[in-house]
């Protein structure tokens, strides 16, 4: 099973797993899922998956204000990012990327 476990301040906050396990755990737990069909796959932006955000930025222990200072935006800004309503430039990317410590490959 591939897990990716989030942190925050150091402690375990969040589990992650494939939607195909984590239906696989459901059905061994005799639980529908409610949903059979696999959510869309996240749209990779940049090596940075913009769907993820949210989470990686508290992964890291960060607030939106801290993360948006950082990369020189408003927390209005990313906090419309994290949400889909916006698509950031190749330069917040990479920034996000960078500060966030995610790969950014062809970028």
């Amino acid at each position: 099973m591939s897990v990716q476990v989030i942190l925050r301040e150091g402690q375990p906050e969040y589990a992650v797993l494939p939607w195909d396990e984590y239906q696989a755990l459901l059905s061994a737990a005799g639980q529908s899922g409610g949903q059979e069909e696999a959510a869309p796959a996240p749209t990779p932006t940049g090596g940075l998956v913009l769907e993820r955000l949210a989470a990686l930025r508290e992964g890291v222990g960060m607030s939106q204000a801290e993360l948006a200072r950082s990369v020189g935006i408003s927390p209005s800004y990313l906090a419309m990012i994290e949400q889909g309503e916006r698509e950031p430039d190749d330069a917040i990317r990479r920034s996000l990327a960078r500060v966030l410590g995610v790969a950014t490959e062809g970028v």
